[in-house]
């Protein structure tokens, strides 16, 4: 019988030029809208999010990179 796994909002951000943000303030904003259930238990900032050749987000490679952070 497989396993279920409890799974925690995360949000993978890419901050753009001249742009001064925290990890904090992300949860905050996000918590503010959204429901108890839903709210961000992790931020974390990336270069770029990875997309196949037509387009679509590879998140299959999002989560190996989550898997794979100690």
């Amino acid at each position: 019988m497989p396993r279920k796994v409890a799974i925690s909002p995360v949000v993978r951000a890419i901050l753009t030029q001249n742009i001064d943000l925290s990890a904090d303030e992300v949860i905050a904003f996000v918590a503010d809208r959204v429901a108890p259930h839903k709210k961000v238990r992790a931020v974390e900032f990336i270069e770029a999010i990875p997309k196949s050749a037509s387009g679509k987000i590879l998140r299959k490679d999002l989560r190996a990179k989550e898997t794979a952070a100690p």
